[in-house]
């Protein structure tokens, strides 16, 4: 038994506003969230809802993971572009080349984001949520394939990425040299232990995998966090 990816959880200072530019981007459903989040319920097959959290302190450096946004044409790439900056967007630079494809911009907080030029073989099988892509070491790459049951589908040059059998966006990984480590991650993974599964086998499991059992001041009751072989923070619901 494995573990159910339920969300990706997105800490912010304005949460609802945060969502709300998500919510339109995306074409998502917003839902109730029971522990005091706003919830984005997807409307397509990507696996994992999105989850909008309070923290008041601000954004630091650039994020370890962020989206990939696909396009079907270039006429497409600019009106996914020309929404996200009528929603609230910027522009931004992390790095790239001028004649990079690619888009990069970042939320209202400030969350990197990018749209993805058409015709990338890579994401050729995934919807508009193309990818999340992560920083991160070939064997954090490993942990994850294993901890959620999902198979390896790019593996090269220390450079990895998942897939659900059910389809929706890669996990990738973008293997060394990571950026270096500002705080904590404002983005993690929460995870559902299996319906008929014992809970603290689960955990037991993501021990033995590699995963290690850290106290935090995330003050959601009912989950016990963890971070994965890289020190990246996740969360499994235990109630």
């Amino acid at each position: 038994m494995t573990c159910d990816l339920f969300a990706v959880c997105v800490e912010a200072q304005q949460p609802s506003r945060l969502a709300y530019f998500w919510s339109e981007l995306l074409g998502w459903e917003v839902a109730d969230d029971p522990h005091d989040g706003v919830a984005l319920l997807p409307a397509d097959d990507t696996g994992f809802r999105l989850r909008f959290l309070a923290n008041q302190q601000p954004k630091i450096g650039q994020n370890p993971m962020h989206f990939d946004l696909t396009s079907a044409s270039l006429a497409d790439q600019r009106q996914t572009v020309a929404r996200a900056v009528a929603l609230g967007a910027r522009h931004v630079d992390v790095g790239q080349r001028p004649d990079d494809p690619h888009v990069v911009l970042a939320d209202p907080e400030g969350n990197e984001f990018c749209v993805i030029e058409p015709g990338n073989n890579f994401l050729a099988e995934c919807g508009f949520v193309g990818a999340l892509a992560c920083d991160g070491s070939q064997q954090v790459g490993y942990f994850w394939s294993a901890a959620l049951g999902w198979p390896l589908v790019w593996d090269q040059d220390q450079e990895t990425a998942i897939r659900s059998p059910h389809g929706g966006p890669k996990i990738t990984w973008g293997g060394p040299p990571l950026l270096p480590r500002k705080g904590r991650n404002r983005l993690h993974f929460d995870l559902a232990p299996p319906a008929d599964g014992d809970q603290q086998a689960e955990i037991d499991r993501l021990l033995a995998l590699g995963a290690t059992r850290i106290d935090t001041d995330r003050g959601e009751a009912g989950r016990v966090t963890m971070a994965d072989p890289d020190g990246n923070e996740f969360c499994v619901l235990t109630a």
